[in-house]
């Protein structure tokens, strides 16, 4: 079926000012597909649970970014709630090109054993799930989310995606500045007025105004402002907004360049490379700004509008922890962290685990002191994953443990520590759903339910009955009927 055109109409002050700042011929094109009413969903295969070679339409500037041909109903597909992909605009998939981009710069930059990465207003996931799938195992990623709601989201999401390597806060930012000069990359995916969001969530149209744009600005300046004193001399920042307009895009990278003395990083090379799409275009549809940035405009690329750029802080060093302050902030508390020798649910030589009350948390051994360290300077409400709850001498499974990536090489190899059932489709959305499942001939106590050899949760067997361990706030809510 053709989509219906888009009848919205935009406010003359958005057309003026967008065409301005991208240009007529680039923002004709942006109009003509806004108005066509056609509609893009895409997504992100997380490449530790599914393989790649099994989705088709890609993505061009994301290797593990796919087109679908319709939007399917993803709360009733199992395959999305066990953490096999992730829904996401293509545009916002642009953190591949700069990983390149970083890597063709310093070949041994995203593999350098304890690498340090923010991700400064990361809710609800999808950049921070991208990011740590760039990263190594052996690096740290901070997902940080200031407005606490939206880091709870934050936090399921990541737990979900299934790495063990992040901690996800509820800071400011200039929170981060008790930690000193210390990341080596942070990603700035700036609050901004939303232009390049109007095709597919036209109610923002309605809170577009010029005022609101100025408005963005400055809080985008703030923002840099107090972030900055956070990244490591040498390391890198990455700006970036769904918008259009000069006054949040290149207005404030001329201002990081002019007040912080940051050099812009050329991307050319690898977008020319890596999204080939329009031969009219030299950069494939992606437009180089005239600060050097990039921007993505429906019309010309398949997605919506996005704006990035790379800068680098000038000077060379190597990242380290903060100031007495910080230190003995993380002295005090570290003393309370109790070691879990007897919880047999993860590998004691890859995975240090510790007792928070009655939450028995997991952290990779070589990671575990930073990201303690980390928990005792920043506000955290996620970190490595939680393992179990302690009740006596038992050892409750948390939900969290079987979306771990790890459990699906368990799996394959067959050292899971549980007994392992796998669902089908209508199952699996039982279990979802937090209906009543029976497991005839199965052992009684815990066991670990899949689906597609992944990871959706626990049930602890009774014989005649089971206790479904899902979260409540996890449950599907709608009819399961398939």
């Amino acid at each position: 079926m053709k989509p219906l055109p888009n009848k919205i109409s935009l406010p003359e002050d958005f057309i003026v000012l967008a065409s301005d700042s991208v240009g007529e011929k680039h923002f004709a094109a942006f109009l003509r597909e806004f108005h066509s009413g056609e509609t893009v969903t895409s997504i992100r295969i997380n490449p530790v649970k599914y393989d790649t070679s099994q989705v088709g339409d890609g993505v061009k500037w994301c290797k593990t970014g796919f087109y679908l041909s319709e939007r399917p109903r993803f709360t009733l597909d199992p395959l999305f709630h066990s953490g096999a992909y992730y829904v996401q605009e293509a545009s916002s998939m642009f953190p591949e090109l700069v990983y390149k981009t970083i890597e063709m710069l310093e070949p041994s930059f995203w593999n350098r054993s304890g690498l340090k990465v923010l991700d400064l207003c990361a809710a609800p996931g999808g950049k921070s799930t991208h990011l740590v799938s760039l990263m190594s195992e052996n690096s740290i990623l901070v997902s940080n989310e200031v407005i606490k709601s939206r880091a709870t989201v934050l936090a399921d999401n990541m737990a979900k995606w299934g790495a063990a390597n992040v901690l996800v806060s509820n800071n400011d930012p200039k929170d981060f500045l008790v930690l000193g000069n210390y990341f080596n990359l942070i990603l700035v995916d700036a609050p901004c007025s939303g232009e390049g969001m109007f095709r597919k969530e036209p109610e923002s149209i309605k809170e577009w105004s010029p005022a609101h744009v100025a408005l963005c600005a400055q809080r985008q300046k703030r923002i840099l402002q107090d972030i900055w004193g956070s990244l490591l001399p040498g390391g890198y920042l990455v700006y970036s907004t769904c918008t259009f307009n000069h006054f949040e895009n290149d207005d404030n990278l001329q201002y990081m360049l002019t007040e912080f003395g940051a050099e812009v990083v050329s991307a050319d090379a690898v977008v020319a490379r890596m999204a080939p799409d329009a031969a009219s275009q030299p950069l494939g549809g992606i437009i180089k700004t005239p600060e050097g940035g990039y921007q993505f405009i429906p019309g010309l690329i398949r997605g919506e509008g996005q704006f990035f750029a790379i800068v680098r802080k000038p000077g060379n060093g190597d990242a380290g922890r903060g100031g007495r302050q910080a230190g003995e902030k993380s002295k005090r508390r570290d003393a309370k962290k109790i070691f879990v020798k007897d919880c047999p649910y993860l590998p004691a030589e890859k995975y240090t685990q510790l007792l928070a009350g009655d939450l028995v948390k997991g952290y990779p051994v070589p990671l575990a002191n930073e990201m303690l360290y980390l928990e005792n300077c920043l506000r955290v409400i996620h970190s490595g994953v939680a393992v179990a709850v302690k009740k006596g001498k038992d050892y409750i499974p948390h939900a969290d443990l079987a979306l771990l990536g790890c459990y699906v090489q368990m799996i394959k190899k067959g050292c899971c520590p549980f007994k392992t059932v796998e669902l089908t489709r209508l199952q699996a959305l039982q279990f979802l759903a937090k209906e009543p499942l029976l497991f005839d001939g199965e052992p009684a106590g815990y066991l670990f339910l899949t689906y597609m050899g992944l990871g959706l949760g626990f049930v602890k067997n009774l014989g005649n009955r089971s206790n479904n361990l899902l979260p409540m706030a996890r449950r599907i809510r709608m009819d399961i009927k398939i």
